[in-house]
């Protein structure tokens, strides 16, 4: 056994060092929800995150109301919601029509979902890959006439409901052709069910990193409790934005079985613990997550909710 200091990826970071949580609660963290949350009730929300120091917030998805009720009032909630200097407002969207509903409605960013396999896309937006990635070329032609930034995530990126594990060749060749459209600006990859572990985690950021020089996002869903860890992984690996939502709400109606994305509170506190800096009111960002759980009929899924901020 030598002496000095260990080398490991996940060692604390140099103090200060800026990590961005993306907030995803308003869209990913209702959409799967029984209760339907109100216009009025969803403004709230992303006021009181905005309050509380989020600068990033996915307020909602154009997508089918048939599909996903709880999102029906994407048109309704922009034109509710007050922009405000540094705050980004991003939409989700599946398809063209999607993203020029979004861009109508006054949406300053648009995200891109991409699927990894055919069997997920097909249920999830009636695409396969190949599909989505032809139907992304547009939509990047529209986002740049709009002069919007573009981020694509590529979705079921470390394990699929419907096929089971996905490669990481896969994984990197799909990141490749997303990276082929010149207006994407940011990829993220997303543990959709929740079945990444840390190793994974390192090795496919690590090898998407080494195609493309782009900005990398992180989406776990703590499905089995391994987010906090996956997230340290991710950071390691060289990506900079994390999403996540206030009282681990969240989930997808496609994707059986998918629990809520990592509590934005927990995430915090972790990274805020290992030296990072979010620039979060963490207490704030319970507060709102609890408001919402209320208007839910549900309690907050998070560990810093239920246990407190130490020290």
């Amino acid at each position: 056994m030598t002496s000095g200091t260990p080398t490991h990826p996940f060692a604390a970071a140099v103090p200060g060092v800026h990590v961005e949580i993306v907030e995803v609660s308003p869209r990913d963290g209702l959409q799967n929800e029984a209760v339907t949350v109100g216009t009025e009730h969803k403004k709230r929300l992303v006021e009181d995150l905005v309050a509380a120091g989020v600068r990033r917030i996915e307020v909602t998805s154009f997508v089918r109301p048939d599909r996903v009720p709880q999102m029906a009032d994407a048109d309704a909630l922009m034109a509710s919601l007050e922009s405000r200097p540094g705050v980004t407002f991003v939409g989700l969207v599946l398809n063209r029509r999607g993203a020029e509903r979004a861009i109508r409605a006054g949406i300053h960013e648009l995200n891109y979902v991409v699927p990894a396999t055919d069997a997920f896309g097909t249920r999830n937006q009636g695409v396969t890959t190949d599909e989505a990635l032809k139907q992304l070329e547009d939509i990047g032609v529209l986002a740049e006439r709009a002069g919007i930034p573009l981020s694509a995530t590529v979705a079921v990126a470390f394990g699929c409901p419907y096929q089971g594990e996905v490669p990481t060749e896969r994984v990197v060749e799909v990141a490749r052709l997303v990276l082929g459209t010149s207006s994407v600006r940011e990829l993220a990859l997303a543990d959709t069910i929740g079945s990444g572990v840390p190793h994974e985690v390192f090795e496919r950021f690590t090898a998407v990193r080494e195609i493309s020089d782009v900005r990398l996002r992180a989406h776990f869903h703590d499905t089995r409790r391994t987010a906090i860890a996956n997230a340290q992984a991710a950071i390691a690996a060289g990506v900079t934005a994390l999403d996540a939502s206030a009282a681990g709400l969240g989930g997808c109606p496609f994707a059986p079985g998918a629990a809520g994305n990592v509590a934005t509170e927990d995430l915090a506190w972790a990274l805020r613990r290992g030296g990072y800096d979010t620039g979060l009111d963490i207490s704030a960002i319970v507060a709102a997550g609890a408001q919402a759980c209320e208007h839910l009929g549900t309690t907050p899924r998070s560990g810093v909710a239920n246990a407190g901020v130490f020290p």
